[in-house]
This record gives C-alpha cells, structure tokens and sequence, in this order.
C-alpha cells in the first residue's frame, strides 16, 4: 500500500503546517485556555472558508467530497499546535452523523452553516454509567402528536458549551441496555428545558454537562430512522477514535522533536546531553514509538471510510492502543529527559503532556480497545 501523500494533500498539509506557526501556535492556545468558550468564532470562521470544515462531506452537502484520510492529515498538523477549534465535535461527530442520516432540509439547516464556520456542533451521547457502551442509555425521548420530549442527563459533551446544535441520543423504546430503540435528535442550544454546564478539561480545552429536562423538539428533528441509531453512533464514535489518534499523532511528534532539540541544547560537562549512548537508546525507542503510533494511525484514518465493519472496528482499535501505549513511552520519556520541567505549566511541553492524556481516554482507553480487537477474534488474550 502507497502511504506517500499527493501533490493536493502534500499542499493541504503545508497550508495547515504554515497556519499553525503563524497563527495558531501554543502561545494561542495559553490565552484561549483562560475563555470561557475556549476557542475563537472568528478563526473557526477563518477555517471554514479555508475549506477545512467541509473536508469529509459530498460535494452535492457543501463539502469537497474527500477522504477521512485527508481531514486526518488536518488533524495531525493541527496538534502540533493545540489548536483547540471544534473540529472532531462539530466535523466528525455531530456533522458526520448529520451528513449520513439527515435530510436534505436538515443538511440544509444543520450541516451547511457548521461547513461555512458560522455555527458549530456538539454529540451528546456518554452518559455517568455507560462509559463507552453507547447503548447503555437512560436518556428517554417520548413522542406526543408531533412532539418529542427528551429527559435525561449527558456528561463530558465535546463543545457542548458552545455549540449551537447538539445531536442527542435518546432512547424511544426498550430498556436500558438493549441495543435497538435508540434514536437521534437535533436539539438547539437556547431551547427551553436545556441547561448546560460548562467543565474545564485537564488539557485546558471545555466540554459540557447536558441536562434535559422535558426538553421538546418537533418530529423534524429526529435524524434518521427512529430507534436504528446504534450502528450510526458506532460509527461516529470509531471515526472520533480515529481523528484522536490524528490529533496525538501531531501532538507527539511534537513533543519528540522538542526533546530532540533540548537534548541537543543542554549540555553537562561540557557536552550536549544528546551525545551520551544511553540517552541516545532512550530516543531511539521513542522514535520506534512515534513511527508506530503515525502507521497505526494511517490505517485508522483510510479504515474510517471503509463500509467493513469488522476491519474498520480493528484497525481504528489497534491505533487507540498504540497511541495510548506508545504515546505515553514517548510523554513519560520526554518528560524525564526534560528532567521534569515538563510538567510545569511555564513549559509547553506540559500542555502537550496533558491533551494526550485525555486523548488516550476519549472514545474509549487502551483497555477498552484491546477487549475489542479480542472480541473481533484478532487475537487471543493470556
């Protein structure tokens, strides 16, 4: 298989590349992380008209009809900055469920303004109890007339504090563990019975607490057939995996190359510490690593658009576990040979440190993934 990328996507890359050194660099992100929103209107504005925003969607929806292999390369450029614009809630999750199951008015309505930057989106799915089975859902969705009303609660919803759609998953049949009758809505933010309750990450970026409390929504809102949602959040979710382990794989590349430029900076005794044997293994390995997590990664992101399951399911699962896996050799690693600094808040090498941290855990950890790729019989576990 050919990894070497196209003349368009080559150029993609150093667009993105040149937008993060100018323009959104770790020093943005610093004065972000202390918003309230997190991130700027303006230059998610700026991304839409880039063309980013529209990457994966059809051409006859707005968008430029490419792969998720290319939003992928978007992703990966976009970590080496933090950049903590919206794009896996709005362009991967809530838009890309939108694109699949919407109509053309709700296409329309929902996905054109999000693909122009002048409106983002949120996917409100996890739930306290369910971790990462989507299926366990106690949100309920009860039709009267025409007239859906939603209760329940969902937590650590990306962008859910600024979004101005959100996609909810409710259940509108069966109990709370079945795996049928769970639908989909299209909820707007300022709709009465919505209260939403903005979270600090660790990383610095937001997310939100969503409470719906005999929240109504007309029957236009539904998307896509009622209580056949699972298949399709699935699908959202394995596609938020994959974006993940894009977004980490910028982030530590990263932070390898500045390790790599300390190491060749700080000397002892008169000598760079780069030149002594033992740290240069101890750099070799991390480069071992960082080549894993970019090939695995590669596979996810091509798998993500593939209409089989199984292999979509194992690739994007074997990427997970080796990001978190080998991301952390290469964090703790970095960290170590930074000689701990790393983690104080006045080196950027501890920001890089903590967004991969919480990408090991979104859209399920390394122990969640490994069950998995057992489950799909890839292999058997001692």
């Amino acid at each position: 298989m050919d990894f070497d990328l196209s003349e368009e996507q080559q150029i993609l890359v150093d667009s993105v590349a040149k937008f993060v050194q100018n323009d959104s660099g770790t020093e943005r992100f610093r004065k972000l992380r202390e918003t309230d929103r997190g991130w700027e209107p303006e230059m998610w504005e700026r991304m839409g008209e880039m063309g980013w925003l529209g990457v994966p969607y059809p051409e006859e929806q707005g968008g430029f009809g490419a792969s998720f292999a290319d939003l992928a390369l978007i992703l990966e450029q976009l970590g080496h900055g933090l950049v903590p614009e919206p794009i896996v809630p709005s362009v991967v999750l809530g838009g890309g469920l939108i694109s699949r199951l919407g109509t053309e008015d709700q296409v329309e309505r929902f996905l054109a303004p999000m693909i122009e930057g002048r409106t983002s989106l949120a996917f409100a799915y996890a739930e306290r109890q369910s971790r990462y089975d989507a299926h366990d859902c106690l949100t309920t969705a009860e039709l009267d007339g025409s007239t859906w009303t939603l209760r329940g609660q969902k937590i650590w919803v990306l962008n859910g504090h600024a979004a101005d759609h959100l996609v909810v998953l409710a259940r509108t049949a069966g109990s709370q563990l079945d795996a049928e009758g769970l639908s989909l809505f299209v909820v707007d933010s300022g709709t009465t019975g919505l209260q939403i309750t903005r979270l600090n990450g660790m990383d610095g970026q937001r997310a939100a607490v969503v409470d719906l409390d005999g929240v109504q929504v007309e029957a236009d809102r539904l998307l896509g057939a009622e209580g056949e949602a699972l298949a399709h959040v699935e699908w959202a979710l394995d596609r938020g995996a994959a974006a993940a382990c894009a977004e980490g794989q910028g982030a530590i590349q990263e932070l390898f190359d500045r390790t790599l430029a300390y190491l060749k900076e700080r000397e002892q005794f008169g000598v760079p510490i780069g030149s002594f044997q033992a740290l240069q293994h101890r750099c070799a390995d991390m480069f071992a690593e960082v080549e894993l997590c970019k090939g695995t990664a590669i596979l996810a992101a091509i798998q993500a658009d593939s209409d089989d399951e199984e292999e979509r399911k194992a690739e994007i699962s074997a990427a997970k576990h080796q990001l978190s896996r080998g991301g952390w050799y290469v964090q703790e690693n970095a960290i170590q040979l930074l000689g701990g600094v790393g983690v104080t808040d006045e080196q950027d090498e501890g920001l890089f440190f903590k967004r991969l941290r919480v990408l090991y855990g979104l859209f399920g950890d390394s122990d969640h993934h490994i069950e998995r790729f057992q489950r799909l019989g890839r292999f058997e576990r001692d």
